[in-house]
């Protein structure tokens, strides 16, 4: 006969696993001889050995009890179910892993990944770093705004940027931070973004529901307004053309459409 401390040393477990095991059912525990000691036999050392073996595999306390009472083909379809759980544990584990080095890389934390990939691409063209972390804040509030329809917006923001227009736009805004107050290239910029407004009206994409409310609209345009101090220049210019709005046009000056603009 064996003593706690023996029996433990044979399953290769310690005495308080098994004391832990006797408390919830796992291990009976024998009564006590006439010396006052519990004493184990063989048919315990199996038993625990059986439970550190489940244990070890990753097979929940909870369901132990149940592959041990279990015959073979009730053992077999009881494995599978914990694997299969398992399994779903490993995928979900991994999809936090992915998470966590996406958010290590910042831009990922409330952006989708069609975001990140755009303003990478600005990256590659030769914006400032302090322009972009401008429009990342605004995309993280538009990608809440419209979750469903962010895709779709930066696949069209892809598009232009394969004008060679909107990417010299972007040029000049990223250097306005610095430019002095009476910079000439306001202007430019300035009619930059009338071809584009022009362009857009002639393509049918002014005026299309863009799902946003006019309130965030607003948010938009006050938040360009205080962080680019050329901003308002801007948008002072172009109302003297006849144009309104920032993140939407919001009125279309007609004697402005066939208006022969500086060449790009």
């Amino acid at each position: 006969m064996l003593t706690i401390s023996q029996l433990a040393a044979y399953a290769g477990v310690t005495v308080r696993a098994v004391r832990h095991y006797h408390r919830i059912g796992l291990l009976p525990e024998p009564e006590r001889d006439r010396s006052g000691y519990r004493t184990y036999d063989a048919v315990a050392v199996v038993r625990l050995i059986r439970i550190r073996t489940l244990a070890d595999a990753g097979v929940p306390l909870a369901r132990v009890q149940e592959l041990l009472d279990a015959g073979p083909e009730k053992f077999t379809g009881g494995v599978q179910e914990i694997d299969k759980a398992l399994r779903a544990e490993i995928r979900r584990l991994q999809n936090t892993r992915s998470r966590l080095a996406r958010l290590a890389a910042g831009e990922h934390l409330a952006l989708p990944q069609s975001v990140v990939d755009y303003l990478d691409r600005l990256r590659g063209l030769g914006i400032g770093e302090r322009y972009i972390e401008m429009e990342r804040d605004a995309w993280i509030m538009i990608a809440a705004q419209v979750p469903h329809a962010i895709d779709s917006v930066i696949a069209r923001k892809h598009e232009e940027l394969d004008d060679p227009d909107m990417v010299k736009l972007y040029s000049l805004l990223s250097g306005a931070l610095d430019w002095p107050a009476t910079d000439p290239r306001i202007v430019e910029a300035a009619d930059i973004m009338e071809r584009l407004m022009i362009r857009a009206v002639e393509a049918g994409e002014v005026g299309v529901d863009d799902g946003i409310d006019d309130q965030f609209v607003d948010l938009m345009d006050s938040t360009m307004l205080e962080s680019s101090p050329h901003a308002a220049q801007l948008l002072a210019i172009l109302q003297e053309r006849g144009w309104r709005g920032w993140t939407r046009i919001e009125r279309v000056p007609a004697d402005r459409l066939n208006t022969e603009l500086p060449p790009p």
